[in-house]
């Protein structure tokens, strides 16, 4: 087994536990746009600039705007996550795979809660974590920020050792394998059909990606003994 030991499976949510084509996330890109041009007023063009901009140098446009104009985070949060999750369809077979998973399971992510418990209702797997840990969990500090990690393991008393996590961006696979996690990165096909930057796709041939799927669920599947 690939990961023969591990006792904590740790789950990124968006364009993890569902694939990047259901363009969920898309609308979360769009409504943080809309975001950034009120708050800033300027054009959405402008806007969209200085997003994607916080969003590499700081790990979220949240804490972007929170360094560089002091914005406060609960209504962009709650903005933002208010997005139509109906393309997300039942997935029996990931839901079996999780629950099949010896040891503890978590979802860890730069949203909210209320938006994983959305994700995971549609998809049917929400009763098969035993935790999540969110951006407000994290002190509002998100991946790659190596404390954030640090406080996750913390919080849910997790031995980085015995612990495998699950991203679909790279470079939020460095600190986890750092700290003795392994790591998996997940790039479901079709990824290349929706608008990811370049940077996105670095370093899934960087020694700190143990594993690369295109398919969590068979992935999972093939752990089984």
């Amino acid at each position: 087994m690939a990961l023969a030991g591990t006792e904590a499976w740790i789950f990124d949510l968006d364009n993890t536990l569902y694939p990047a084509h259901l363009s969920l996330w898309q609308q979360i890109d769009a409504r943080i746009k809309a975001y950034v041009a009120r708050l800033l007023k300027v054009t959405e063009e402008e806007a969209f600039t200085v997003q994607k901009d916080y969003y590499r140098r700081y790990g979220t446009s949240l804490r972007g705007l929170m360094i560089e104009h002091g914005m406060s985070p609960d209504d962009f949060l709650s903005y933002v996550h208010d997005i139509d999750h109906s393309p997300l369809q039942a997935n029996p077979a990931l839901g079996a795979a999780i629950a099949a998973l010896p040891g503890r399971k978590f979802v860890f992510t730069s949203g909210t809660h209320s938006h994983v418990a959305a994700v995971t209702r549609r998809l049917g797997i929400e009763n098969h974590f035993d935790g999540v840990f969110d951006i407000v969990d994290a002190g509002l500090l998100p991946k790659p920020h190596q404390e954030t990690y640090e406080k996750f393991l913390a919080d849910h008393g997790v031995d980085p050792s015995g612990a495998a996590m699950f991203e679909d961006l790279a470079r939020n696979l460095e600190a986890p394998h750092r700290l003795g996690m392994k790591t998996v990165l997940v790039v479901p096909e079709r990824t290349r059909e929706v608008f990811r930057e370049d940077w996105e796709f670095e370093g899934r041939d960087d020694d700190h990606v143990d594993f690369v799927t295109d398919d969590l669920t068979g992935f999972l599947v093939a752990l089984r003994p």
